[in-house]
C-alpha cells in the first residue's frame, strides 16, 4: 500500500474511532459532535483525494454524495483529465 494512501487511511479511521465514541456520549455534547463530524469529513475528503491521485480511482463515497455534487465533482475530474491530456508533460505515476 502506498505510503500515503496507508497513511491518510489511518487518520479516516481514527477519526471515525473518535466520531463513535462521541456520538455514544450521554449526554450528547453538539460542539463536540459537530467537531468529531468535521475531523471525519476533513479526513475521508483527504483519502478520497490521495487514493484518486495515486491510482485515478474515483471516490469511494460517492454514493453518499447528492447528485448535484457527483455531476459537480465528476466535471471537475473531466476537466483535470482533460487538462492533463493537452500535453502537458508531468512525471508518471508508477506508484
Amino acid at each position: 500500500m502506498s505510503k500515503k494512501i496507508d497513511a491518510a487511511l489511518k487518520t479516516l479511521v481514527k477519526a471515525l474511532e473518535h466520531h463513535g465514541e462521541v456520538m455514544g456520549d450521554r449526554p450528547l455534547s453538539a460542539k463536540k459532535a459537530g467537531r468529531a463530524t468535521e475531523r471525519v469529513r476533513q479526513a475521508a475528503a483527504e483519502y478520497t483525494l490521495v487514493v484518486a491521485d495515486k491510482t485515478g480511482q474515483p471516490n469511494p463515497f460517492v454514493d453518499f454524495l447528492d447528485p448535484e455534487t457527483v455531476r459537480s465533482l465528476r466535471g471537475e475530474r473531466d476537466a483535470i483529465a482533460a487538462k492533463k491530456g493537452t500535453g502537458s508533460t508531468g512525471p508518471s505515476s508508477s506508484s
